[in-house]
């Protein structure tokens, strides 16, 4: 597995910074994979020299998009699951499971050079912005190719009719 506690993924980017550096760091729920994760993914991977996953937790996930009626609870997959589908994939050196609602701490403490967000935010509406100026490192943007998302997966999974 290559999922880390956030200590195990600090210390080995500090000892073996030629295998990690420069570091592209991005973060998320990524609960029900689509092909849109997975372009982002890959995107983001070209940034750096290794990409690292900051992955909500089962909590903050419940904090963050938390249960309406008539909508199932968040996340649909549990975090141990979620981050093995991670770090199974490709472009993906590093996956971090975070119980905070937001990556700061995550971004204060292994100070990646590259913070690689998807292109619906903006350096403005992202709530990590003031943390990774504060080190030196860039925000990067990246255009969404497939407006895919997960909420609308689960929506179009409820809605098909019984056979």
């Amino acid at each position: 597995m290559d999922y880390y506690s956030l200590n195990q993924l600090k210390e080995s980017i500090d000892r073996h910074p030629e295998q990690w550096r420069p570091l592209v760091f991005t973060n998320g729920c990524f609960d029900l994979l689509h092909v849109g994760h997975i372009r982002y993914l890959q995107a983001a991977r070209q940034l750096g020299r290794a990409l690292v996953v900051g992955l909500n937790s089962d909590r903050s996930v419940q904090i963050i998009k938390p249960a309406q009626p008539g909508k199932p609870q968040r996340p649909i997959i549990p975090e141990l699951q979620r981050a093995e589908i991670l770090a199974a994939l490709k472009p993906v050196d590093g996956v971090v499971i975070f119980t905070e609602p937001t990556a700061d701490n995550l971004l204060a403490t292994l100070q990646p050079e590259i913070y690689a967000k998807g292109g619906d935010y903006t350096e403005d509406t992202l709530p990590e912005t003031p943390t990774v100026r504060a080190y030196g490192g860039k925000i990067q943007l990246i255009k969404i190719e497939i407006p895919t998302s997960t909420t609308g997966i689960i929506e179009k999974i409820r809605n098909l009719e019984p056979s």
